[in-house]
């Protein structure tokens, strides 16, 4: 079942391919025979590996003929070498006279006596002499598709040739479809002979996996899957080529629903079923997989030995998978495409016996499954009950998503006739159902459930701290601080409920950067939940937002101490929030303002497992693993970190979490030069940030004036660090300081590009809030100033490229940034100080050994256009940046590793460029973009001074050799 057009390529196949054709050409004897019988369900790409295989072997210089059965039983003896001989004489050319005058004699025996006088012994034997004299001591393969429907003969002449009797060296690949071989087919007998021969193999080629599928469809489509369009994918396909490939055309032509080639496919494979097995399948596709033996057994009321046989033919014919927890259908698709072949009351009638058999073994109850079939068996009153208790185990568990689920097929089954207004207070089921989607990410779902409760006659407070609370997590600060105020205010607010609103607001303005503020909240809050009994919540979230703010703003270590009480108190409590927090608060405050990076990262890492377990993977988690990419980042870690943000961003976040987690992928894409990436990650921040506040605006700012400083485009740069001054305010003296220094940058940029003038008028601003950072600054925690000074330094620095830059200075930020372990500023700085030397004419052994140092720490972080500006100013300099053993070859790592100048991203593209991977191909095995990755190869061929990909390979290949 292949496609017509082989467009797609040939994925997760190559060391299969490999093995095959070693198995058939390189470990043959002179002489001796060797078979390979490829075997796998219909569509799984056996007739695609066929001709890739064949052209592999033509390559290696064998004599490839190539056929097909028919299924036309013993109709037409020996027709698949019939076929391949006149497929071969046909490509024949005038220059092979002597190869066709052997091709046309043995068609002409076959014309004059297929069955032969001399009985089918002497036709064997005749049919070898005919090949030997086609092969002209060439290796010979024969390829056979469809070997299911092998004719009698031809059976004959495999046994015959591959048992050596033909005096000939021959090699056979044959493809077997799987579910075709059943009962006695006399393929089977065959196939049991052959194993017996050492040079006879057997492979059963397997769907692709979950990567591969991935791959496939990507190809097909023409760009990366959406990830609910690739689990769908995935899901639908059970990895089968064929079934990959038409849902990929599908999606990329627009089309809804199954294609009719998928469904009668599907449906010839169900119908070839014994009557037992049809129903078996049927019964399957409507139950809630795994479906367990006992339940099958109730379901199709079929006695045991029966259904035994039935299942074992349904798991032949590969429908089914058998394990020990239950069956599963191996392609979803067949759950879609029978649901259409059953009259709406059969599938009715089939739910009901499901449902029925799961409620009369309550040893074995599963509320969700119950729900599932009582929906759909009509009888909404009885599924009600099982959804909100299904609903409920999922919040006990932690499973948000799972819960969000159940509660929305509650408020469903709730309007639905036959169930009655008293069963179910649907005010009870919106207040879950919005909480549940608040917490499994689902911020927008969450809002709109809230706004139906609105209406319904609920505690204003309680309504605003909820609604504020969703805000906050949708990444809209502004209106999430006006709904919290509100609280507050309302008339009806309990001392309970004022605690609540007060803690979560101290929580919203340190995240605003507001520090101050969250303190003066924080205090309240801790107030406030002291006269109320069991207030743990509120406790935490102050304590975090408190010991934050009197680190930040007083004493690290006092409000260290208090973090990590907030953190054991919310361990105590298990309450998944309060332990996220507490996690969140405390590696934003290590990785941050403190800039203790290393433990931070490991907090942060620590906490994402942390939350993980407690079923916050969308929100929290991704918010931690945000976290611990700027860190890595700030380390020089870039490679991790890109693992890192890679690993999160599968989790599909949302709002103020996708916030995070965009800024911190972008950091990355700025410093690697990936431009489109880039300005892609700032636009999707921007759309979401509607409403935000500094602590978001002003870093994405800072970025968006970073991205174009690297285009040359410093007037859009100047225009960003402006708005980014105009923001509302913060606390947070490190992201203004940052801010200052790439408007400080922007304008010496432009003086020295002259591509623009200078902006007086801007210098002198920036020059006055970098001085007022400088006093602010003063009342900040030790650590807090530290890290503000290095970023004066870097404007001091910037200031005097205006009117000739100062070695001094430039010196001065580079002790600043290596005292702090930052390398990216540090060989910032390095660049900037050879650059002033150079221009003075003075030192210039110094300023080549500054350039070699920028040099070497821009190449192990993969930080192109630092990398590339290096370079053009050492060009200019005709400095060396590289000492070479040889002239003319590169620079090689410890114990003469070529490849140790590469860093450990690189050397992942590397092997996969090794591998003959595209750059869209490894993108999508890495999880980055093929435009990034096209950044790492410009990378490794600039550091192995190399030219071509081929080359590149090479010398992996050799290394690894070694």
């Amino acid at each position: 079942m292949a496609s017509d057009v082989d467009t797609a390529p040939l994925v997760g196949r190559a060391d299969i391919v490999t093995t095959v054709r070693s198995a058939l050409l390189d470990d043959v004897a002179q002489g001796h025979t060797a078979a390979v019988f490829l075997t796998g369900e219909s569509g799984v790409g056996k007739t695609r590996l066929l001709r890739e295989v064949s052209a592999r072997l033509r390559d290696g210089g064998a004599l490839v003929l190539t056929g097909s059965c028919l299924d036309i039983g013993d109709a037409s003896p020996l027709h698949p070498l019939l076929q391949a001989l006149r497929r071969f004489d046909a490509e024949l050319t005038g220059s092979h006279a002597r190869t066709s005058s052997a091709v046309r004699s043995l068609l002409q025996m076959f014309a004059d006596e297929t069955a032969g006088p001399d009985g089918a012994g002497a036709l064997l034997e005749r049919v070898s002499r005919g090949l030997h004299l086609i092969a002209e001591g060439r290796p010979l393969v024969l390829v056979l598709d469809d070997l299911q429907w092998v004719d009698r003969s031809t059976r004959q002449l495999l046994l015959y040739l591959l048992a050596g009797l033909g005096d000939l060296q021959l090699s056979v690949l044959a493809a077997v479809r799987a579910e075709s071989l059943q009962g006695a087919h006399p393929l089977r007998r065959v196939l049991t002979e052959l194993r017996r021969l050492r040079t006879v193999r057997v492979l059963d080629l397997a769907p692709l996996d979950r990567a591969g599928t991935d791959q496939l469809a990507a190809a097909v489509v023409g760009r990366p899957l959406t990830p609910e369009a690739a689990e769908l994918v995935w899901q639908r396909s059970g990895g089968n080529p064929f079934v990959v490939e038409e849902l990929a055309r599908d999606l990329r032509d627009g089309r809804d629903g199954l294609s009719d080639t998928l469904r009668e496919i599907f449906l010839a494979r169900v119908d070839a079923l014994p009557q037992p097995a049809h129903a078996v399948v049927h019964a399957v596709a409507a139950g809630v997989e795994p479906v367990e033996h006992w339940l099958l057994a109730r379901v199709t009321r079929l006695p045991e030995d029966e259904l035994i046989e039935a299942v074992r033919a349904a798991v032949a014919h590969r429908l089914l998978v058998g394990a020990d927890e239950g069956y599963r259908l191996r392609h979803r698709l067949v759950a879609e495409v029978l649901e259409h072949e059953l009259l709406p009351a059969e599938r009715a009638a089939l739910h009901r016996r499901y449902a029925e058999a799961l409620t009369s073994a309550p040893a074995e109850l599963h509320q969700a499954r119950l729900a599932h079939h009582w929906r759909l068996a009509g009888e909404p009153a009885r599924a009600l009950p099982a959804a909100m208790a299904a609903a409920r185990e999922a919040e006990r568990l932690h499973g948000w998503a799972e819960a969000h689920r159940h509660w929305s097929v509650a408020l469903q089954l709730a309007g639905s006739p036959g169930v009655g207004p008293l069963d179910v207070d649907r005010v009870t089921l919106l207040e879950h159902a919005a909480e549940a989607a608040h917490h499994c990410g689902e911020h927008a779902r969450a809002l709109a459930l809230l706004e139906e409760l609105a209406d319904a006659d609920r505690p204003a407070c309680a309504l605003h701290i909820r609604r504020a609370r969703y805000l906050a997590a949708a990444g809209r600060s502004a209106p999430a601080e006006a709904e919290y105020q509100r609280a507050l205010r309302a008339p009806d607010c309990t001392p309970r409920e004022r605690a609540t609103a007060a803690a979560h607001l101290a929580e919203l303005l340190l995240h605003l950067g507001r520090y101050a503020d969250a303190g003066r909240r924080a205090r309240e809050a801790l107030e406030l939940s002291a006269a109320v009994e069991g207030s743990t919540s509120e406790v935490v979230l102050a304590s975090a937002a408190l010991g934050f703010s009197e680190a930040y703003l007083e004493d690290p270590d006092a409000g260290l101490a208090v973090m990590r009480r907030a953190l054991e108190t919310a361990e105590r409590s298990g309450r998944p929030e309060d332990v996220a927090c507490a996690y969140l608060h405390l590696a934003e405050l290590l990785t941050g303002p403190l800039n203790v990076l290393e433990e931070g990262v490991v907090v942060a890492r620590r906490g994402a497992e942390r939350v993980a377990e407690l079923g916050l993977g969308r929100t929290y988690e991704t918010r931690l693993l945000a976290i611990a990419t700027n860190g890595l980042f700030r380390v020089g870690q870039w490679a991790e970190a890109e693992k890192v943000v890679a690993a999160a961003l599968r989790h599909r976040p949302s709002g103020a979490d996708a916030v995070e987690l965009l800024l911190a992928r972008c950091r990355l894409s700025v410093g690697y030069g990936d431009i489109e990436a880039a300005d892609r990650d700032l636009d999707a921040v921007a759309t979401v940030l509607a409403g935000g506040g500094a602590r978001h605006v002003i870093p994405l700012l800072t970025l968006r004036a970073g991205l174009a400083m690297w285009q040359g485009r410093h007037d859009l740069a100047r225009q960003a660090v402006q708005r980014g001054l105009t923001e509302s305010r913060s606390d947070d003296v490190g992201i203004l300081a940052a801010l200052v220094w790439h408007g400080l940058r922007a304008e010496a940029e432009a003086h020295a590009s002259r591509t623009i003038a200078v902006d007086e008028t801007a210098v002198r601003r920036l020059r006055e809030v970098a001085d007022r950072v400088a006093r602010k600054s003063e009342h900040a925690a030790r650590p807090v100033r530290d890290v503000v000074d290095g970023f004066l330094a870097l404007c001091a620095a910037e200031v005097s490229r205006l009117d000739g830059s100062d070695p001094e200075l430039w010196a001065r930020s580079v002790t600043e940034w290596d005292r702090r372990h930052h390398p990216y500023p540090a060989a910032y700085s390095r660049l900037r100080q050879a650059e002033a030397l150079l221009a003075r004419r003075s030192r210039s052994a110094t300023a080549a050994k500054l350039l070699r140092q920028a040099y070497q720490v821009a190449q192990g972080l993969g930080a192109v256009p630092l990398t590339s500006e290096i370079r053009t100013l050492a060009g200019r300099a005709r400095v060396s940046l590289e000492e070479r053993s040889v002239a003319g070859a590169p620079a090689t790592g410890p114990g003469g590793d070529e490849l140790g100048a590469l860093t450990a991203r690189e050397r992942e593209v590397l092997a996969a460029v090794a591998e003959g991977l595209t750059n869209r191909e490894i993108g999508q095995r890495l999880f980055i973009s093929e435009r990034t990755i096209g950044v790492h190869v410009s990378h490794i061929f600039d550091k192995l001074q190399v030219r071509t990909r081929v080359q590149a390979s090479a010398i992996f290949l050799r290394n690894r050799a070694g």
